[in-house]
């Protein structure tokens, strides 16, 4: 697992895909502190990693990356993390645009193609 701070190449992004689940990485967003954690096998394990590196629990949202994929392809809004009944999302998606928005602008800060 990896917290992105600043930039990751694609083509890392692609490694980490071929190495795990072959077309996809599973990733966790922190839309205030701008972070993204990624590879591992599941979305809770890198939520985990965040909250000990200091992140809020309520800034955390659950994505997959498809590297070999391009635009709105790119980013799967999907994971068990997403469900906050709590924060107005009952989905395993991110039910609100704004949001969605917030969390395509990190990835496409972070990652590089």
């Amino acid at each position: 697992m990896i917290i992105v701070a600043e930039k990751i190449a694609i083509g890392e992004v692609r490694r980490m895909a071929g190495e795990m689940f072959g077309n996809l990485v599973k990733a966790v967003v922190d839309v205030d502190r701008r972070l993204i954690a990624l590879d591992a096998e599941l979305h809770s394990d890198l939520e985990a990693f965040l909250l000990q590196n200091g992140s809020a629990q309520g800034s955390l949202w659950g994505i997959n990356l498809y590297p070999e994929m391009s635009g709105d392809d790119f980013v799967e809004f999907d994971s068990l993390i997403n469900i906050r009944p709590s924060q107005g999302n009952r989905s395993r998606g991110v039910d609100s645009g704004a949001l969605r928005d917030r969390i395509a602008a990190v990835i496409a800060e972070k990652v590089v193609r």
